[in-house]
């Protein structure tokens, strides 16, 4: 069945089956029966911080923005999730209201499953509940890495930190050196944790000193070995 810009829901739950291991044939049919897979456009909220969790959250494609909402619209970037992956799982587990918000960067499909649907799945099934501890055990990790680079981290290091973050994450375009993400120097400057300006004046230095090419929102990355080291030095 097909629907909301020619979703292929079947196909959309098959790609969300690859996170979701150790289900069985019965597990499938009932997120099945209490799912959605819908189309996001570029800039639709997935979710805002505050509201209450009531479904687990699959980024299937597309690419998202997981943000923490700051003083006078300056925003922190979280996270930048990539599909295939779960959106806001650390809430709805631990039964809070989200305090992150998520919006799309790039047009996207999402996939819901009621919470009540998982947590009767996951009471049955003990190796599916070991996969997502593993999840929170890597996401735990990754958080307690970037709380350590904001605040060791001088502005230059951060930045470069945040370039090879997001090639890592999204990769690169057929030419081995842009990345396949475009984000808005407002953006950039929140993954990295400071102004705008001084991401701009930043990112214009690295340009400068050959590090990288800008085009717009496309940034080609010329130097890694060197971004790299400055990473590294902080």
């Amino acid at each position: 069945m097909k629907t909301n810009r020619e979703i292929d829901i079947e196909k959309s739950l098959e790609t969300v089956y690859t996170i979701l291991k150790h289900l069985t044939p019965r597990d499938r049919e009932q997120i099945a029966m209490h799912s959605s897979c819908l189309f996001y456009p570029k800039g639709r909220m997935v979710f805002r911080e505050g509201e209450t969790p009531n479904h687990l959250v699959c980024l299937v494609s597309g690419q998202v923005k997981v943000y923490k909402e700051g003083i006078a619209g300056r925003d922190w970037i979280a996270r930048m999730v990539n599909s295939v992956e779960l959106l806001g799982y650390r809430a709805l587990f631990g039964e809070e209201n989200y305090n992150v918000s998520a919006q799309t960067i790039q047009d996207s499909i999402i996939c819901r499953i009621e919470k009540e649907t998982v947590f009767a799945i996951m009471k049955k099934n003990h190796n599916l509940v070991f996969d997502i501890m593993k999840m929170l055990a890597r996401e735990l990790g990754f958080v307690h890495a970037k709380t350590i680079t904001l605040t060791q981290k001088h502005i230059r290091g951060r930045l470069a930190e945040a370039l090879l973050f997001l090639e890592h994450t999204y990769g690169m375009e057929d030419d081995f050196q842009t990345l396949k993400v475009k984000l808005s120097r407002e953006d950039l400057a929140s993954l990295s944790n400071m102004t705008t300006s001084n991401a701009i004046r930043t990112l214009s230095a690295f340009s400068i000193e050959k590090l990288v090419e800008l085009d717009g929102r496309k940034i080609k990355l010329l130097d890694k070995h060197s971004l790299e080291q400055i990473s590294q030095i902080g």
